[in-house]
């Protein structure tokens, strides 16, 4: 994988602005600017510190299975969010940069037409689903993606003592033979839907939550409609620092990067 785009800018704290909340936009002006939902996520590499909160909360609300040291050892753990390292520079100078990387949700996904029991597919709000009893672990599909954020369960899970009883009912326990990765955590996208029907109402910008996006301390983690342009997440993703990962791959992903920004670059620029 590339190494992070790094943004050079010596007003860092200029970009607290750009994370502040959304404008409040009525129903009709949402509707009258959006071609359908497609959901989608920003990470701001600036503001993620690598501490993980993210990977914790994901697999606590999707029941992903611990990874003890045997997994570990054999080489099987599994996660649905990695989160990556990077070291640019020398010693004494060494920087480390923190990047998370999940299912991209591409719009254009190469798993999708390896699936030969039909899996998984793309639906009309840009989500990449995972049908877990249709697969048959195959396999095609986590050997087809080029950000190897697909996992196959090579054991039946196990949760040791009372874990088992904090298991959440609204998401699927995948068992031996089955591949998994990052939904979105649609289960919550649905709630709000329901939610918002109850209420007679579409679901609005901010109403959707995932379980990484709620942990994350720094706010480095935004959710939205990326085809709602007033949404939070789609005013993310037109900053200048935008990118996406491996883009000469051409699989148009839901999910848009920030680069970091160095504050201290032209700093170091002026000592050599």
């Amino acid at each position: 994988m590339a190494s992070i785009p790094t943004a050079v800018n010596n007003e860092a704290a200029a970009r607290a602005a750009a994370n502040a909340g959304a404008r409040t936009i009525s129903a009709e002006e949402r509707a009258a600017s959006s071609g359908g939902v497609r959901w989608g996520m920003v990470v701001d590499a600036d503001l993620c510190t690598g501490c993980q909160a993210c990977v914790v909360a994901c697999q606590a609300e999707n029941n992903v299975a611990l990874n003890e040291e045997q997994r570990v050892n054999e080489k099987r753990a599994k996660a649905w969010i990695r989160i990556e390292r990077y070291w640019e520079g020398e010693y004494p100078n060494a920087k480390a940069r923190f990047l998370p990387v999940m299912c991209q949700h591409c719009a254009t996904a190469p798993c999708e037409p390896v699936c030969p029991a039909w899996a998984t597919y793309h639906n009309e709000e840009g989500l990449n689903v995972q049908v877990y009893n249709r697969c048959i672990g195959t396999r095609f599909c986590a050997n087809g993606c080029p950000y190897s954020v697909r996992h196959f369960n090579f054991w039946n899970p196990e949760w040791p003592g009372d874990l088992e009883n904090q298991l959440n009912p609204d998401v699927t326990v995948r068992t031996k033979g089955i591949i998994e990765k990052c939904t979105f955590c649609v289960q919550r996208i649905n709630r709000a839907r329901v939610d918002a029907s109850r209420q007679g109402r579409e679901v609005a910008d901010g109403d959707v939550s995932p379980a990484c996006v709620q942990a994350c301390p720094t706010h480095a983690l935004v959710f939205g409609d990326l085809n709602d342009p007033f949404s939070h997440a789609a005013e993310r993703s037109e900053d200048e620092r935008s990118y996406i990962l491996l883009e000469e791959r051409g699989t148009e992903p839901g999910v848009v990067y920030l680069a970091k920004v160095d504050p201290f670059a032209h700093v170091e620029d002026e000592h050599h």
